[in-house]
């Protein structure tokens, strides 16, 4: 197993600034942020469907990325070799919510305490998740900053991207809430790596990166 690890910076995944709340363009319209639960209630009274593909970042209701063959492909692999590791008491969910203190986000894959009935009635939070999985291509940038920072700022343990672009794994750990939310520490594992799956804390097994990714991606 190799990784290229490195510390992040302050600036790796930046708090929202004002700029960040206004459109882009010669003239800057604020946006309107919404609570979870004002997001929740309208999904609940229909005004957002299943058809609508958005989801819940930071505040802001943002259109989910359509999926290309490639990213779809590197989803069900991963989940595969998941799976085949996960110690007993853990589940795997696939692009379905959690709830966060300002978002509803919908990753591609996450690890969750089991068992299953205790999300009958309401989505994990912070405290079931032991690890959130995004898959990325053209969503490279805002898996790694947006998403990073609402993942860091919620203490989600173990954040991992499989960069499509870049054909590599990034781990994110040590996560840090606060002002300026971010993970700390960045591990990039290669196509010849393994990667730890570690839930809470120890190490459970290890992944092949190249059996996450497409062969052609």
């Amino acid at each position: 197993m190799s990784a290229v690890v490195k510390s992040m910076p302050q600036s790796a995944c930046p708090a929202p600034a004002h700029v960040q709340d206004k459109l882009p363009g010669d003239s800057f319209y604020p946006l309107h942020r919404f609570r979870v639960d004002q997001y929740e209630k309208m999904i609940e009274e229909g005004i957002l469907t299943s058809e609508d593909r958005v989801e819940l970042i930071e505040g802001l209701v943002v259109q989910k990325m359509t999926q290309h063959p490639p990213h779809a492909v590197a989803v069900d692999y991963t989940r595969h070799a998941l799976h085949l590791l996960l110690p007993e008491g853990w589940r795997l969910r696939e692009q379905k919510p959690i709830k966060l203190s300002n978002s509803e986000p919908e990753p591609d894959l996450v690890v969750v305490r089991g068992p299953l009935q205790r999300y009958e009635t309401r989505h994990p939070g912070p405290r079931d998740i032991a690890l959130l999985i995004e898959v990325a291509d053209a969503s490279l940038k805002g898996d790694r900053q947006e998403k990073g920072r609402t993942y860091a700022r919620a203490r989600i343990p173990v954040y991992w991207i499989v960069n499509l672009i870049d054909r590599q794994v990034e781990v994110y750990t040590e996560p840090r809430g606060g002002k300026a939310p971010a993970y700390r520490r960045r591990s990039d594992y290669g196509m010849d790596a393994k990667v730890p799956l570690v839930i809470e804390g120890t190490e459970v097994g290890q992944v092949s990166v190249s059996d996450l990714l497409p062969s052609n991606s």
